[in-house]
């Protein structure tokens, strides 16, 4: 969820670029505005989010397989 300390610094900026420039500039202004506070966000982009879900798909299978191949040294080292 989103802090009140970000929206209103978004409210400010909002505010602040309506003021003082022309309506011609406004969606530019919003556009740089709006890209400096997602930058300080640290947000990934979708394709960065997609490549890393996908490592991290192969690592459980990795994980998964690493822990069958485990129990199954360990049940084979077990004195009968």
């Amino acid at each position: 969820m989103i802090n009140e300390k970000l929206i209103d610094e978004i409210s400010a900026r909002i505010k602040e670029v309506m003021a003082r420039t022309p309506a011609a500039d406004i969606e530019r202004n919003m556009r740089a505005t709006l890209s400096s506070l997602f930058t300080r966000l640290d947000l990934v982009t979708r394709e960065e989010f997609d490549v890393q879900s996908a490592v991290l798909v192969r690592t459980r299978e990795k994980l998964a397989a690493l822990e069958a191949r485990l129990a199954e040294l360990e049940k084979n080292a077990r004195p009968h």
